[in-house]
């Protein structure tokens, strides 16, 4: 940059030099009297070749510093993206790191207001499982929810693991295993959000098990214990119905 600044300077400098020279060319024809002709056209002459000479040298000049300024800024340019870049890269590689340290650590989260740690790769064994259940794979769902349920015992996706792996039992017609799971569901975690409809299901595993008298206590607990939600109300229909 600095040399630029000086290449400028002298450029200036002949620019001033030309307007002199342009000045003295445009004199008076009095003020070349102190000259004889040969000598003032030689000397007009000579002006105008070295005007010339000077004319062009200035334009090359421009041209040049044109080219320089052009060329430093390209490089400004690139050295700017090439920062940009460098951010860009160091930020996606700090993002990737993290998430990688993150999955190889243990972290706490609250599950449906269930809270507690969760250890490295437990929500992917918990949602492969609960993909079992949607896909109606109903062997596979219960056997990976029991799984989970015995590796992660303090999970705060345990209830909701042996929620599932309970309707997994219930859709399978594992009556007895259902009402089993759903009894220590209940147990376990009284106040958890599922629990009206775990009872739900409970009675319906009740029911289909022949225990009319057991379903028919679980539905009236449901509709004493949860009278404003939908469970209640499903709980009355299948309360009324049982003969």
């Amino acid at each position: 940059m600095r040399k630029l600044n000086n290449l400028f300077k002298q450029t200036l400098s002949r620019a001033f030099c030309l307007s002199a020279v342009t000045i003295f060319l445009i004199m008076p024809s009095s003020a070349w009297a102190l000259f004889s002709d040969d000598e003032a056209r030689k000397a007009i002459l000579d002006l105008r070749k070295t005007l010339a000479t000077a004319q062009m040298d200035l334009q090359n000049q421009i041209e040049k510093l044109k080219a320089d300024n052009a060329e430093l800024r390209g490089k400004v340019e690139s050295l700017e993206k090439q920062g940009e870049d460098i951010n860009s890269s160091q930020k996606t590689y700090y993002q990737d790191l993290d998430t990688r340290l993150g999955n190889l650590e243990p972290r706490t989260f609250t599950i449906e207001g269930v809270s507690g740690t969760v250890q490295p790769d437990e929500k992917n064994a918990y949602e492969d499982a609960l993909k079992a259940f949607q896909a109606s794979n109903l062997k596979k769902a219960d056997e990976s929810f029991t799984a989970f349920a015995g590796k992660y015992s303090q999970s705060p996706y345990l209830p909701l693991a042996l929620y599932w792996g309970a309707n997994s039992k219930y859709a399978n017609k594992n009556y007895t295993g259902a009402i089993t799971q759903l009894q220590n569901l209940i147990k376990r975690y009284p106040n958890h959000p599922r629990i009206p409809i775990a009872m739900l299901t409970l009675g319906n595993a009740q029911l289909e098990s022949g225990n009319k008298a057991a379903a028919k206590k679980t539905f009236a607990e449901i509709i004493s214990k949860y009278p404003d939600t939908e469970a209640a109300k499903d709980a009355q229909q299948l309360n009324t119905a049982i003969k």
